[in-house]
């Protein structure tokens, strides 16, 4: 191994070391009880031999029989092995999962109580019901009565349960509808001592979670919003489907009787699979024509449950003879269906978004010069013009005085900065877009938002994180003095050594030897570049031609254009421009060399004198300044993706050229529902920065820019 492969390997071992001990740290109670589970399965051998087939089964697993013959110290011997010795894989896993959850969220001494707690009170009052039931002629009662298990998974599942109840909505229904699915699935159609143990675990902590988490407790919704009703729907349909697949996949005979005859033939399971996934995805948008079909889904199967036992019931009227295998089970399936009939007729006011047809139809809407007149009005943020470029889309409110632009990619409505609004009206102009956003089946999400928006969105219970951040030049009292301003000054000196001139212009008004100077420039740049040019809130020259748009060029004595920059307008209101924007910024790789420290200062210069207050460098995309570093997931994410792009669009090393100026930082941000939509949210990101770039093509590009 060379130098560098054993540094690496020291410092992934170290990495793993750390992670370890944070873990011991942190969570204490799961990491001791997952390393006891692993310790005493080497120990007894239990790893590799099946735990049910040694004659001290009986002495270490719990269940009726065991506390019948006053084995009392099975319930605390049994939660630590597994019936058989791939169960260890699960059982482990699931514990170290859901039980550090639980400690994570609750801390290690509420942890401990409700993992233990519920696991001792859900197997008792599982072997409690068995004792009831098993002489009631309940041949599935009888026959389960008389069985042993292991494991800790009751613990685990009420843990999780309960620390629920800490996650904020849509998460925690999420986590509960989950949990209830596979429970339900399980005790219904398969029906083990172990399902009956997870029942009752969930049955017992679920209703108790908001109680047991202490001062923790997120605040509750007096009533389900549209996603929850969303997800209650899906949760149904998904528990029904899943139900019929376990019966044909694991034929069993659960608390109802056998499946034989109620399974579904492989021809039937694969229309029923093939119908309800888009019924899913459909429903999770809110989509009217999915609800429509699981509506008509779910009816079918409770007429024909009420049929069976309409004809049983003339039947019986007639002294008819008939075979009553399995009709329980038919009947529970046929009555869960017909809860999800009534869950889709309560909830039908969340499905309302209509159909792509019709969505196309009425996507026409206001253009830019509504979205200008707007801005002039109420005025924006630095990146509201932005705003009035092609391809966007506009959301205004009923009454005409306020919008938010937005992109349409990938099922998600990517809102650009800051609503353009009137005093005081920017937070309902962002409820009514993602209200609009819900019910047209679109995923809101608001892109290079200022801090008074994500408050705004805080109110609505999104999350946010920085995506880039402003820089932004106070104008007044500026002078290029001091030590800290030696590039700039350099700059404005050697220009004006070589002749070279900055105009202040418009670049539309240029004479086409201007112009076709510029646009070499443009594409010189464009051709260094591995990746293709980037677009959404980066301009090129088609936005700079805009006759609101001011362009500064570096032209020298002989008419040669070295550098070019443009800048938008800054609205501040009552048709005021009180400050501008940097955009374009494109220089010769052969001119003179500090172009673009002398076209910035100048324009500062020439802004100053007509009166701006202000400029903005803009952000740059995956860059910051400072240290300071936050742990969470998405953080680190953007931080790994900025790293990554870093060699193809340079991001923070303009973030850095930037800095020469001293501007002060305004932080912009991503705001946006949970975390569940960043996946989608990234997609329509990339295609809204990439248009006509296919994520294959974009794949290709990368590599091949790492081959060079």
């Amino acid at each position: 191994m060379t130098d560098a492969g054993a540094a690496d390997g020291s410092a992934g071992g170290g990495r793993i070391r750390n992670t370890v001990a944070v873990l011991r740290q942190r969570l204490p109670f799961t990491s001791g009880v997952t390393l006891a589970m692993l310790v005493l399965a080497v120990a007894t051998g239990a790893l590799w031999n099946a735990a049910e087939d040694r004659a001290a089964y009986p002495f270490v697993a719990y269940g009726l029989p065991s506390l019948e013959a006053g084995r009392w110290w099975t319930m605390f011997t049994g939660p630590f092995f597994a019936v058989i010795p791939w169960y260890y894989l699960p059982m482990v896993g699931s514990f170290a999962l859901f039980a550090g959850f639980a400690e994570w969220k609750l801390g290690t001494r509420r942890a401990m109580a409700v993992t233990i707690g519920g696991q001792l009170v859900s197997v008792l009052v599982a072997t409690q019901f068995l004792a009831l039931s098993r002489n009631s002629g309940w041949l599935w009662a009888e026959r389960v009565a008389g069985s042993l298990d292991v494991g800790f998974s009751g613990g685990a599942l009420a843990a999780v349960a309960i620390a629920s109840a800490t996650l904020r909505p849509p998460w925690a229904l999420r986590l509960r509808a989950g949990l209830c699915v596979y429970a339900g699935v399980a005790i219904v159609y398969v029906g083990t001592l172990a399902d009956l143990v997870h029942f009752f675990a969930l049955l017992l902590a679920l209703p108790l979670g908001k109680r047991l988490v202490g001062t923790r407790r997120v605040g509750a919704q007096a009533a389900p919003n549209l996603r929850e009703w969303r997800v209650l729907a899906v949760a149904g349909l998904l528990l029904l489907t899943i139900a019929e697949i376990v019966m044909f996949l694991v034929p069993g005979d659960g608390p109802f009787g056998s499946d034989d005859g109620v399974s579904l033939s492989a021809p039937e399971l694969a229309v029923l699979v093939l119908m309800v996934v888009p019924m899913l995805n459909g429903l999770r948008k809110g989509s009217r024509v999915a609800w429509r079909w699981a509506v008509v889904l779910s009816a079918f199967v409770t007429v024909q449950g009420l049929a069976v036992a309409t004809l049983l019931g003339v039947a019986d009227v007639f002294g008819g003879d008939y075979d009553t295998a399995g009709l329980p089970l038919f009947f529970v399936d046929n009555l869960l269906w017909t809860v999800e009939l009534a869950v889709l007729i309560a909830a039908r006011h969340a499905f309302r978004v209509p159909s792509r047809r019709r969505l196309r139809r009425h996507a026409q809407g206001p253009g830019p010069s509504l979205a200008r007149s707007l801005l002039g009005r109420h005025g924006g943020s630095t990146l509201s013009w932005m705003t009035t470029w092609p391809r966007n889309t506009y959301f205004v409110r009923a009454d005409g005085r306020s919008y938010l632009a937005y992109r349409r990619h990938a099922g998600v409505a990517v809102a650009l900065g800051d609503p353009i609004a009137p005093d005081g009206t920017a937070a309902a102009t962002v409820t009514e877009f993602a209200a609009m956003c819900e019910n047209s089946g679109l995923v809101p999400c608001v892109f290079s938002a200022t801090e008074a928006t994500v408050a705004a969105t805080r109110e609505l219970g999104w999350q946010h994180v920085q995506v880039a951040e402003d820089n932004v030049l106070d104008l007044d009292g500026l002078e290029f003095r001091g030590k800290a301003w030696q590039d700039v000054r350099s700059a404005l000196n050697k220009a004006a050594k070589q002749d070279i001139e900055f105009r202040l212009v418009r670049l539309a008004d240029q004479p086409e030897p201007i112009l076709a100077q510029v646009r070499a420039l443009s594409e010189e740049w464009m051709s260094g570049k591995a990746m293709p040019e980037m677009g959404f809130t980066l301009g090129g020259l088609d936005e700079a031609m805009d006759p609101a748009t001011r362009v500064g060029l570096a032209v020298d004595a002989e008419g040669t254009v070295h550098g070019v920059t443009s800048w938008l307008p800054v609205h501040t209101g009552a048709g005021k421009v009180g400050g501008w924007t940097l955009d374009v910024m494109r220089r010769s790789a052969h001119g003179f060399r500090p172009v673009m420290e002398f076209l910035i200062a100048s324009a500062c210069l020439a802004f100053r004198e007509e009166g701006a207050r202000f400029v903005s460098l803009s952000g740059a995309p995956l860059a910051r300044s400072g240290t300071g570093f936050s742990a969470r997931p998405v953080d680190r994410a953007l931080e790994s993706l900025g790293r990554v792009m870093e060699p193809y669009y340079g991001f923070r090393s303009l973030h850095a050229f930037k800095a020469k100026f001293q501007p002060r930082h305004v932080p912009l941000y991503l705001a946006f529902r949970d975390e569940a939509d960043l996946p989608r949210i990234g997609l329509a990101l990339s295609r809204a920065y990439l248009p006509d770039v296919r994520l294959r093509q974009l794949a290709k590009l990368v590599s091949s820019s790492r081959a060079r």
